[in-house]
């Protein structure tokens, strides 16, 4: 029993360190994303614009799936993107991940459009495609409400872990 006991405190203590770092990283993030943010003025609203599928392409991205040796052999993997087109001809695309070939060439087909708003950013010549109804502000809110959010869990949880392993160190201390 005693040694069943000492397994589950070793596994309790390796899950809050690994939770540990996690959270560290996951803080260390959403301060980064948070300072690199564009605020919503930077944003040029160009109007809600309909697009059209037109093509389904295989496109290698990197394999987070796998670990260790999988990884390694196998650093990236293909997945399918439905390409669509501005079909006001102002030269906007706009792309979607798929499962498989098939399920795109379905879409396209189907010739189901999708209506986009598109914000310009001007200080680098590039644009973002949101949601039809989402503005420059709301995009930029809801980014930073997401990273907030992940800074404070990450935040609440270094607080606490830092608190508990205190109150375990003294305790030992005690001993």
């Amino acid at each position: 029993m005693a040694k069943f006991r000492e397994k589950i405190k070793a596994l309790i203590f390796t899950a809050g360190m690994m939770l540990f770092i996690l959270s560290a990283v996951l803080g260390a993030l959403s301060v980064g994303y948070l300072s690199d943010m564009l605020p919503a003025e930077e944003y040029q609203d160009r109007g809600v614009h309909t697009f059209v599928p037109y093509e389904v392409y295989p496109v290698s991205v990197k394999n987070t799936g796998a670990s260790g040796r999988d990884r390694r052999m196998n650093p990236t993997k293909t997945v399918y993107k439905v390409y669509y087109f501005d079909r006001t001809g102002e030269g906007y695309q706009w792309s979607v991940e798929v499962l498989s070939r098939e399920q795109g060439q379905a879409l396209i087909d189907a010739v189901e459009t999708v209506d986009r708003r598109v914000l310009g950013i001007p200080s680098s010549g590039t644009y973002i495609t949101v949601d039809p109804w989402e503005s420059a502000e709301s995009y930029t809110a809801g980014l930073k409400r997401k990273y907030v959010v992940i800074l404070g869990a990450s935040g609440v949880y270094l607080f606490f872990y830092i608190i508990a392993m205190g109150i375990w160190y003294y305790r030992r201390q005690d001993v």
